[in-house]
């Protein structure tokens, strides 16, 4: 469980001593405070201290103590890091055409050396462009979620009935008012998993089932463990560890290998189901994104395949990870459960039904979906490189610079929201978020499926709500409400 805390008064008194000297000359990039300038020790002290597994609080650390900007040089990577909206504002208006972000080498020379094709997350320039506008007509615009917003329905009403009668016959207690203690953990990973494959190859795999498969197992394990090894792996010479057979990079690699003949299996599938339509045409039925881009044509075998891949690989654990931690604070703070439950029920009461009318006549689900992300982000940062020379905090950048925005930090920030301990849903109902939200990215560059996974989790919140389900928390030292712990 990733913990919170409230900084200190002298990082208030950093951030005012920086705007005092913004009445002076810009400052020179080599003044901005830096963890230490040689890069190979910095990142043998984090392999000593273990600091891989907890980054997010290294970054709320050293904001705390160098202040809202700070330089940071790991093996062979070097970047700015900020937290402040106004920063980050700066940032993003300074992107260009084609953004750029941190390229995730060991993903890069998997594909390199396994000679597959890269996809969207892995590609820059006008060749990113091109696909990424491309994919966005099948998996961000307002018309392709009304394609696929049924099928993701389908599989939350399925993992609900399916919770509900493991309660009614494993639960204890009077009937119709049993209750039963588990960890949702594998079940989470397992709807993300059925939700991602329902909505991308257009096919149900029976994850609700009593026994689930061993392929869809592997599959979850391999995702796992291709993140676990990733970011050791960013500031080390992928290539070397390749040439020596290092155990970390044989992990991450069959890890990949895995994700890969996973895909394979539905997409050949996928291919064999759009031949035997008549005249190879899907009679009018959503066939999955994979269908889609089949049927469309503009991309090759092997980007479709490269672009699905990476799909699959980043849907899993990136919806059921927040899922849970939503599901933790709404647990925690039983008002907010009852005022989003309120809010569903009457919700579902006028839609008729119809589960995106549903969710825009519930914009706590929204709310909730948000406030996770804030406490919780999946990714803790969003990178950027920017195409001109910028002022961040009085301190000129260089264009080509890399530039981290550190989202644990930022979400957690007392300068940038009130209270941040508390977990509240409706501070978000006001418009502009003014770089406040940034879970899924920004702008051109955003999370090719984002709008997959929001409805998903906004889904499943929804159903589990409309059938009553009330959650709490096995341990009684954790429901102190963030509302206490504010006050």
């Amino acid at each position: 469980m990733l913990s919170s805390g409230v900084r200190p008064p002298a990082f208030s008194t950093a951030v005012r001593s920086l705007q005092r000297r913004s009445g002076g000359g810009v400052r020179d990039f080599q003044e901005i405070p830096n963890t230490g300038s040689n890069g190979w020790i910095n990142l043998l002290r984090f392999w000593k201290d273990g600091r891989f597994s907890l980054l997010h609080k290294h970054m709320e650390n050293t904001f705390r103590r160098l202040g809202p900007i700070y330089r940071e040089s790991l093996g062979s990577q070097s970047s700015v890091n900020i937290m402040l909206p106004m920063d980050i504002g700066e940032l993003f208006r300074s992107e260009g055409l084609h953004p750029r972000r941190m390229t995730l080498q060991p993903w890069a020379t998997h594909r390199e050396t396994r000679r597959h094709s890269k996809g969207v997350f892995l590609k820059n320039g006008t060749e990113w462009r091109s696909d990424r506008l491309l994919l966005n007509k099948e998996v961000m615009v307002a018309s392709a979620v009304r394609r696929f917003l049924p099928l993701l329905d389908d599989v939350a009403r399925d993992f609900c009935h399916s919770l509900r009668q493991r309660v009614e016959t494993e639960g204890v207690g009077e009937r119709d008012q049993r209750s039963m203690t588990l960890d949702p953990s594998p079940d989470l990973f397992r709807f993300a998993l059925e939700a991602s494959c329902h909505v991308l190859y257009g096919e149900r795999i029976g994850l609700f089932s009593s026994s689930p498969s061993e392929e869809a197992e592997r599959f979850i394990w391999a995702v796992e463990r291709m993140l676990a090894t990733t970011p050791p792996l960013l500031y080390l010479p992928p290539r070397l560890l390749l040439a020596l057979r290092a155990p970390l990079w044989t992990q991450h690699a069959t890890a990949w290998d895995h994700i890969f003949s996973h895909a394979e299996a539905r997409i050949q599938r996928g291919y064999q189901r759009l031949q035997t339509a008549v005249g190879g045409a899907s009679d009018g039925r959503f066939q999955g994104v994979l269908g889609q881009l089949m049927e469309a044509g503009q991309l090759s075998s092997e980007l479709i395949k490269a672009n699905i891949t990476e799909l699959m690989a980043g849907g899993v654990d990136t919806t059921a990870v927040p899922l849970q931690f939503a599901l933790f604070e709404l647990a925690r703070n039983p008002d907010v459960q009852e005022r989003v439950r309120a809010q569903v029920l009457s919700s579902w009461e006028q839609a008729s039904g119809d589960p995106q009318k549903a969710l825009q006549g519930a914009p706590l689900l929204k709310g909730v979906v948000k406030e996770t992300l804030r406490l919780y982000p999946v990714g803790i940062t969003v990178q950027r490189y920017p195409v001109r020379d910028i002022v961040l905090q009085n301190y000129r950048v260089p264009a080509g610079t890399l530039v981290q925005v550190c989202l644990y930090p930022l979400g957690r920030s007392p300068e940038v929201f009130e209270c941040p301990e508390r977990f509240e849903p409706s501070r978000w109902a006001a418009s502009g978020e003014g770089f406040r939200s940034l879970a899924f990215g920004f702008g051109s560059r955003q999370c090719v499926g984002r709008r997959i996974a929001e409805n998903e989790m906004q889904l499943l919140l929804l159903h589990v709500s409309d059938t009553r389900f009330n959650f709490i928390l096995q341990s009684q030292s954790n429901t102190e409400t963030s509302d206490q712990k504010c006050k």
